[in-house]
């Protein structure tokens, strides 16, 4: 797979990477150990090198996962992590917490779990109002200084936020969600900002969790656990009018000869040479689809097609559930 890199921090990776969270829960259930270890394997072999975790996925189980997986590749991967909200060891949540000390004590066991001498890719998983950034980049900064850290990102962060902490301690990546339903980052000035100060952009939930591959409808049910069953975006009317973009998608996907959500992908790696997607499966048939997306090639026509028909639906219904959405404004 090409490489692609994040901005002008250095940092290369395969133009499409990997969203590890859907292998324990979210998205219902979750991948037993064994097979979990096996798609992640069945990535690298098949040329990913970039992996997404977060402590906060199980919590603590998905970077364990993540680093059991990986440990005999650790030379050919980059594993990014995050750090921000505040979790008890019993894994009960109070909120965010990006406090200095927090930061530190959570480094330490996440180069555990994940079984590494250093982090490749350090998040902040949500900006906490009570810290101000500048600590926050600081922090990891003396963090990157000690070895323990090699590169500092920023997720659902504003684009004031992101510069903040850039004049502290340059940022190798912004992640937020971004797709051809959620396309926030091109009118808030957060892509603008990537731009102008060299920063990588990795778009999560870039096939709007699952809607934009066309395998779900009106009909489609999900499990108890899903989150699915409470966001907006996936309620009975919303869904039946946002069936609009994936009927483009599949339209185009027709010419291309490929499929609907490897248009999808195929589309975000078109806006900027920076941005590398992170789509997640547990079926290794589907990541192979995802994979083959970095070799669909669109047209300048399908791109103004795909563009100027998708300004033109209004997506029904907000992209996550309030509660969620009040901790995505840093």
């Amino acid at each position: 797979m090409n490489e692609r890199r994040l901005g002008a921090s250095g940092l290369r990776v395969s133009a499409m990477g990997y969203g590890c969270m859907g292998l324990t829960g979210v998205y219902g259930g979750g991948a037993d150990r064994e097979h979990g270890i096996a798609v992640l394997r069945a990535a690298v072999e098949r040329g990913v090198t970039l992996f997404d975790t977060a402590e906060a996925y199980g919590p603590f189980t998905n970077e364990a996962l993540v680093g059991e997986a990986l440990a005999p590749f650790r030379d050919r991967v980059v594993i990014a992590t995050k750090f921000g909200f505040g979790i008890n060891p019993d894994g009960s949540r109070y909120g965010v917490d990006s406090r200095p000390a927090h930061i530190r004590e959570v480094v330490d066991a996440m180069l555990t779990r994940l079984n590494v001498d250093a982090i490749d890719l350090l998040y902040q998983h949500r900006v906490d109002p009570a810290v101000p950034i500048e600590d926050v980049a600081g922090t990891v900064r003396d963090l990157m200084q000690q070895g323990k850290v090699k590169h500092f990102g920023l997720s659902e962060a504003s684009a004031q936020t992101i510069r903040r902490a850039h004049a502290v301690q340059p940022v190798a990546a912004v992640q937020s969600e971004y797709s051809l339903w959620t396309r926030d980052v091109e009118e808030n000035g957060v892509l603008a900002a990537c731009e102008e100060l060299g920063i990588g952009f990795v778009p999560f939930s870039p096939l709007g969790a699952g809607f934009l591959t066309g395998k779900i409808d009106t009909t489609t049910t999900f499990s108890g656990s899903d989150f699915r069953n409470i966001s907006p975006r996936f309620a009975a009317e919303a869904r039946a009018a946002n069936m609009a973009v994936v009927d483009l998608l599949k339209r185009i996907a027709a010419q291309a000869h490929a499929t609907p959500a490897q248009v999808a992908l195929a589309w975000l790696l078109a806006q900027k040479p920076w941005i590398v997607p992170i789509p997640g499966t547990r079926n290794v048939e589907r990541l192979e689809e995802n994979i083959g997306a970095a070799s669909v090639t669109l047209t300048d026509a399908d791109l103004r097609e795909i563009t100027d028909a998708a300004s033109r639906i209004a997506v029904q219904g907000a992209r996550l559930p309030e509660a969620v959405l009040k901790l995505t404004h840093g």
